[in-house]
């Protein structure tokens, strides 16, 4: 197998190559077809998320196709095309796991971070967190659904049922999540970095009613905004444009300190709350969902040997959608 490896944090990924891993007992094996580049990558490579597994091989929104399986996986998955997210195992004891809270789990394994990921050709997955997906679909479409997608979802069920979405950093979930919420009827306000006209026209494009930087109001109050960024100033701003009542969910698995702020701007029942990993029972609710609406993703292909260049247009912003990795182009 060949990969890209992450040997020492914030210093550049290395093209390597392995013996081929073999699944362990209740695992699959995936020839990777494609996976996208998601900001958690950089929070990974830069240092941002504590302790990951060295050497590392990043990604974790992860298509392709079993090759082979471990002891007690039936053959009869070979061939078929899967995806593997970001939670890659729980322990299933825990009162989380207990709980249908299994994102919360005292003992998981991440993808791409705890456990080698699809910055790869191939990948060893635990079988029970690698989700079927549609055999006649492009790979690299479905690739960003693998967290981008299924992030934007759960952040979009804590923000409950309002009409009026404010969506702070139009990359790869918000391009995504806003198709969901047009077909739903919802109105959606795309708030991006001061400048950044490219993904403010790309938001109209999708349908929002209104896109700006997030420096700027919203014309109506909304009933809700979701914080895909991971800077912590926008908090307070979001707080801000939410009306009473109104709910900020905090997307990301990294974010700036948040800073201080009055307590007037949390007042009236707004509510402040974050989303962390995902659980099975998120794919098995948005992966329909996205066949139904036929969310189409924007993205940008990058052969294996410069995931590094992939990483490097994600941190500046370059990229409009999202950043997938096609081995098969190295």
């Amino acid at each position: 197998m060949k990969a890209m490896v992450l040997q020492q944090i914030r210093k550049p990924l290395i093209f390597v190559e392995r013996d081929d891993p073999r699944p362990s007992p209740g695992e699959l094996r995936i020839k990777v077809e494609a996976c996208a580049v998601c900001r958690t990558d950089l929070h990974v490579v830069d240092g941002d998320l504590n302790d990951p597994k060295l050497p590392l091989v990043p990604g974790h929104e992860i298509v392709g196709i079993v090759d082979a399986v471990g002891y007690g996986i039936d053959s009869a998955k070979l061939g078929l095309r899967v995806g593997v997210p970001w939670l890659g195992h729980t322990c299933g004891i825990c009162s989380f796991c207990r709980t249908k809270a299994e994102n919360l789990c005292d003992r998981p394994q991440f993808t791409g971070y705890t456990r080698d990921g699809g910055f790869a050709t191939h990948v060893v997955a635990d079988a029970s967190f690698a989700f079927d997906l549609d055999a006649n679909a492009d790979p690299v479409s479905l690739a960003p659904l693998l967290c981008a997608g299924l992030i934007g979802w759960r952040s979009l069920r804590k923000a409950g049922d309002g009409k009026s979405i404010g969506l702070f950093g139009f990359g790869a979930a918000a391009h995504i999540l806003i198709q969901i919420c047009i077909w739903q009827g919802r109105d959606v306000y795309a708030f991006t970095r001061s400048g950044d006209l490219a993904a403010q026209q790309f938001a109209l494009e999708l349908g929002a009613r209104w896109a700006g930087s997030s420096k700027e109001s919203a014309p109506v109050p909304l009933d809700a905004a979701i914080i895909f960024a991971p800077a912590g100033d926008l908090v307070p701003i979001a707080l801000k444009a939410v009306r009473k009542g109104g709910v900020v969910v905090c997307g990301g698995i990294h974010m700036s300190d948040i800073p201080a702020m009055p307590y007037s701007v949390l007042w009236g029942e707004r509510e402040l709350v974050s989303v962390a990993n995902l659980t099975r029972a998120d794919a098995v609710e948005f992966f329909p969902i996205a066949q139904m609406v036929g969310v189409r993703t924007h993205t940008t292909t990058y052969p294996l040997k410069r995931a590094n260049e992939a990483l490097a247009d994600l941190r500046a912003g370059r990229l409009v959608g999202a950043a997938v990795l096609v081995p098969e182009a190295s």
